[in-house]
């Protein structure tokens, strides 16, 4: 009889894989500025809390910023508050609510199951794509993650090893705070439908479940709910109760109807097909998505066992799903809240498939093709081979040697993936993921970020701004972009952000009559004005695929009025 390889976490190598998880984690911390399309836009909003001491309503720039609640903003304003280095600041969150993840999803596993799932549930979180690229971004959706798996252990520990309700209270506390970090923190609390079909189905049982008529402790988790929500909504709502600013009751009206309920329902943007999220688990969540043939059919025996463990983690997850697929609007990091849920469902079953040699084939492709692939695509663009990687540095207005540096952390990548691959063979095969998992990790934050940094930024393209128009210059913003301000060397002067560019001129333009010498509009080609002299404005180049110009003060055309633009329609920020 052939003896199957043995697939068990030795204690010295899951200290080894541990290490390696947290250094890929921390790798590229203050190596790198904000980069589009979120990132700036939150730091900008928590600088400005910094600078002006206002962080009950974000400000983009002149205009209230009211398409996200400001927590994740506080925490950033907070981070820099105690840190004094935006660059190390505005990822903090985000690290830390990555490692409070693993932490909880872990403890989750161990508590369902035992340590070795607990183990299984991490490390299965970790190597999935979409964990690792919103724990190295400057984005809300890490630390909602993180609030909303919070939410659902105290929920998940109070319902199945309960009761326990100091726990469900700190799970419905958490999941009012995640709403009013992004609207969906409520999520959590959906896991109660699935308890209370389990309720309904075992009626007529003898008792197994947790007491019912806990009417005064379900209203105190209310409260809890209620309480999280309020950090932030009573006392912006108490602000703008006691202003006479339309501006404030606007922004009320827009982050609490709009943002929410009208964002849900009818969406103006992200708009895909209700199948859209099938292609981002066979994506995003490689290479946990790869072992769902296998997954699904066990997952399938134990609901009709009547596992309430399964039933409460994959049913949350399902209507979790049905959700998100329900709205017009779609984005790849909507579902990600589930993802945790899934790896402690997962937990349990990976030990015995980890040792099917079909299992262990599908993994060893995974990170074969992954190595083969990015080594391919470095050498090709190193050796001219193929024009994919300079077309790619002519869009973003990348330099040769910028290019050629990219392209060698991709090789480097490439190689020593092979080489793990290669020592591990069918017998390490798990732990032949985790490491080129964290070797990707490692080698976007020390080297593919860190390469790219000056051209997506913004900051090239500000510092030739800056060099243009010289120290003593005053600077406006026409058809900005958040990196731009964010990049400014000085105090920009914009004219609104969602103004139309007609609007945005109409104040810009007087503007530049009042100084012509020292002041200039920094503008998106796509928005100059027909009362600007084209032939002195001045182009100052290409960042993030869009081509921008510098107009003097004495390019304005005095008396002139702006039209409507034709192209606004497409441009509108």
């Amino acid at each position: 009889m052939t003896r199957l390889p043995r697939m068990s976490l030795s204690s010295s190598r899951l200290a080894l894989l541990i290490v390696l998880i947290a250094v890929s984690l921390l790798a590229g911390l203050g190596m790198r500025d904000p980069s589009p399309p979120d990132e700036p836009r939150f730091v900008l909003a928590a600088r400005d809390m910094v600078e002006s001491g206002q962080w009950l309503f974000p400000h983009r720039g002149s205009e209230f910023y009211a398409e996200k609640p400001p927590v994740f903003m506080w925490m950033q304003a907070a981070a820099y508050e105690a840190i004094g280095n935006w660059r190390v600041a505005f990822l903090l969150p985000s690290l830390l609510a990555a490692l409070l993840t693993l932490w909880l999803t872990y403890d989750l596993a161990a508590r369902l199951w035992n340590r070795r799932a607990g183990q299984y549930a991490a490390l299965a979180l970790f190597v999935c794509l979409q964990f690792g690229l919103q724990a190295k971004r400057g984005q809300i959706d890490m630390v909602l993650v993180a609030m909303t798996t919070l939410s659902l252990y105290g929920l998940l520990r109070h319902l199945l090893r309960g009761p326990h309700w100091p726990l469900a209270w700190l799970g419905f506390f958490a999941a009012g705070l995640g709403t009013v970090t992004k609207g969906v923190g409520f999520l959590p609390v959906l896991v109660l439908l699935p308890w209370a079909v389990l309720l309904w189905r075992d009626r007529k049982a003898p008792r197994t479940t947790l007491p019912t008529r806990d009417g005064w402790r379900w209203l105190v988790g209310a409260l809890c709910f209620v309480a999280g929500t309020g950090v932030w909504v009573v006392p912006m709502l108490w602000a703008v109760y006691n202003s006479s600013d339309p501006a404030f009751h606007a922004y009320a009206a827009e982050i609490l109807l709009k943002q929410t309920g009208k964002r849900y329902a009818g969406a103006w943007h992200h708009v895909q097909p209700f199948w859209y999220f099938a292609q981002v688990i066979v994506t995003l969540w490689l290479p946990g998505a790869l072992l769902l043939p296998w997954l699904v059919p066990a997952w399938w025996r134990r609901l009709r066992r009547g596992d309430r463990r399964f039933w409460l983690l994959l049913g949350w997850s399902a209507l979790v799903l049905l959700f998100f697929s329900a709205s017009p609007g779609k984005r790849e990091v909507y579902i990600f809240p589930m993802l945790p849920a899934l790896c402690v469902a997962a937990a349990p079953l990976l030990q015995a498939l980890m040792r099917r040699v079909a299992v262990q084939r599908t993994l060893l492709g995974y990170v074969g093709v992954l190595a083969l692939v990015m080594s391919a695509l470095a050498l090709s663009g190193l050796l001219g081979a193929n024009e994919w990687a300079h077309r790619l540095a002519a869009q973003r207005d990348i330099d040769t040697a910028t290019l050629r540096t990219f392209l060698f952390w991709l090789l480097a990548f490439g190689l020593t993936s092979m080489a793990v691959i290669l020592w591990a063979g069918r017998r390490r095969v798990g732990t032949a993921v985790v490491v080129v998992t964290a070797l990707l990790w490692m080698t976007y934050g020390f080297g593919l970020a860190p390469t790219l940094d000056a051209d997506s930024s913004a900051r090239k393209l500000m510092q030739r701004v800056s060099q243009r128009i010289g120290p003593q210059a005053q600077l406006g913003m026409v058809a900005w972009r958040e990196q731009n301000a964010l990049q400014s060397d000085r105090p920009t002067v914009d004219f609104g952000f969602k103004h139309s560019w007609q609007d945005q001129w109409a104040a810009a333009g007087p503007w530049l009559l009042e100084d012509p010498s020292r002041r200039w509009v920094f503008v998106l080609d796509k928005a100059l004005s027909p009362c600007v002299n084209r032939a002195r404005a001045i182009d100052i180049g290409q960042s993030n695929r869009n081509r921008w110009l510098l107009v003097p003060g004495n390019a304005w055309k005095p008396g002139c009025t702006t039209p409507a633009f034709k192209a606004e329609d497409d441009e509108t920020p």
